[in-house]
């Protein structure tokens, strides 16, 4: 039911005295199936993304010894998530934090230059909702042969179709599960233990989850997860603005509709008469439902589909093409007034921020992740105390230090502090380099945590009485005894006052 007939409904009920209901039952929608630019856009759209999805858990990539192979892994039993050459630590979260920034903006660039761009092409439901209205013509017919059979009682042909599309959508939901767990374990691993009854528990149990969404999702909710779950319909409507393009049907060009036999009469009598032929293709191809004539409403998911479907009407009727196309409310406006339609205008005060917003995060990404380090020292001071006078005079400052090693091979480390001789730092295992300094072995992609005692000797400071306490910085060096990279950390030297040199 469009916009207009509810409201003539609303209006009816009013004048009979009849309440309305804040409830609209759902009408069962049959889209047609259509060809052209846009559908053949979201063919490719969906083969590429679902392949990308459902095979991506088996590519491998070669990281070495002790490492996962798999190209893409969330590995939650060791707290890492693997892209190819990229590995994030859980002390990196913010990375989640980057990415979920350049999503958001991102989805707001594409709404300010196009709509709903990413709910008719990318968007998971009306991926898969597409996927499934395939097999379900595949199976059942196209659109009226499917309203034929709903009108009908049930007998062998129809309960055969319901059954092998049932199955087909059930097999299709079953692999999208399966596909989401392979992204949490090795791929081929988890295929085989799951195929022997071996596999986890918790393996199963997300399958059936997502197996049972993805299957009610496509193949019975449908549109009613656009029109009324998602946010994102009431968001980009306060978002948009005159010079987004939408989906949008050409009043000045389409009205007065009429049938070709009316319009033609019209057309002989000098009279008025518009290009659309009220033959309602693109109501009938639209897979929310929606009569685009009526005018933008926040059903439309802007999908393309209903401009396939009048460009094929227009091209058999020889009129030009582009009665329903991509156009901005500006232009719907002027041509309204008889004014020439403008130049769209992609570059404006708004896309401009959404993409330096989006420059400046995925940069500061990429820069922090270039620039990193591949193991970590943390530092902390003992508290109390704060410093120890020594029986021979000196000072001595304690330290609890955490050494990080994030690859998977164990890594010879030392820790050396500037403006320290060798002999003036020590290690509470007393174990020391040839250079001198405290040496640790830390194992792969493992964390150790240390004490590290720091002496000042009594020639290094002068004799007094005051014993307020001061600091001194001092910077603290965790050196990769291999490889010669270095991790820097500053913290300070307490001592007191009065002997600070």
């Amino acid at each position: 039911m469009s916009v207009k007939q509810e409201q003539a409904r609303e209006i009816e009920l009013e004048a009979s005295g009849v309440e309305s209901s804040l409830y609209a039952s759902r009408t069962k929608i049959y889209p047609a199936a259509v060809s052209g630019r846009f559908r053949n856009i979201k063919w490719i759209i969906l083969a590429v993304t679902l392949g990308i999805y459902y095979f991506l858990p088996f590519v491998r990539w070669d990281r070495g010894p002790n490492a996962p192979s798999q190209a893409v892994l969330i590995d939650m039993d060791h707290h890492r998530f693997y892209f190819f050459f990229i590995e994030i630590w859980p002390q990196e979260v913010y990375y989640i934090t980057g990415l979920l920034i350049l999503a958001a903006v991102t989805l707001f660039l594409m709404n300010a230059m196009a709509g709903r761009l990413w709910c008719g092409y990318l968007c998971p439901q009306t991926v898969w909702t597409d996927l499934f209205f395939a097999v379900e013509r595949l199976i059942e017919g196209d659109r009226r042969a499917r309203m034929i059979k709903a009108d009908q009682s049930w007998n062998l042909e129809t309960f055969a179709q319901a059954v092998l599309k049932h199955w087909a959508w059930l097999m299709i939901a079953w692999w999208t599960g399966g596909a989401w767990v392979l992204y949490f374990s090795d791929a081929p691993t988890l295929v085989y233990q799951l195929a022997t009854f071996q596999g986890p528990v918790v393996a199963y149990t997300w399958i059936a989850i997502l197996t049972f969404t993805t299957y009610f999702f496509a193949g019975f909710m449908r549109e009613q997860v656009c029109t009324y779950m998602c946010p994102w319909p009431r968001i980009q409507a306060a978002l948009t603005d005159e010079w987004a393009l939408n989906v949008t049907y050409r009043y000045d060009r389409g009205e007065p509709r009429g049938s070709v036999k009316k319009n033609a009469v019209l057309h002989e009598a000098g009279k008025p008469a518009g290009d659309c032929v009220d033959c309602h293709q693109c109501f009938y191809v639209c897979p929310t439902g929606v009569d685009i004539r009526d005018g933008l409403q926040i059903d439309c998911i802007q999908c393309g589909l209903c401009i396939d479907a009048c460009d094929t009407v227009m091209e058999k009727l020889a009129r030009p093409k582009g009665l329903i196309g991509y156009d901005t409310d500006i232009n719907v406006k002027r041509r309204m007034q008889g004014l020439p339609a403008l130049k769209t205008r992609f570059i404006r005060a708004r896309t401009i921020l959404y993409a330096a917003v989006i420059a400046i995060v995925g940069g500061t990404m990429i820069a922090v992740l270039a620039t990193r380090h591949d193991s970590g020292l943390a530092v902390i001071h003992d508290r109390n105390p704060l410093f120890v006078r020594l029986a021979d005079g000196g000072i001595r400052n304690a330290y609890t230090v955490r050494l990080s090693n994030k690859i998977p091979e164990d890594r010879p480390f030392e820790i050396r502090v500037d403006g320290f001789a060798p002999e003036q730092v020590a290690s509470a295992s007393g174990k020391r380099a040839d250079s001198g300094w405290p040496i640790f072995v830390v194992g792969p992609d493992q964390t150790l945590e240390e004490r590290i005692f720091v002496t000042l000797p009594q020639s290094a400071l002068r004799s007094g009485h005051d014993h307020d306490d001061d600091k001194r910085d001092i910077s603290f060096r965790l050196m990769d005894v291999r490889s010669g990279t270095q991790v820097r950390v500053k913290d300070h030297f307490m001592m007191p006052k009065d002997e600070r040199k």
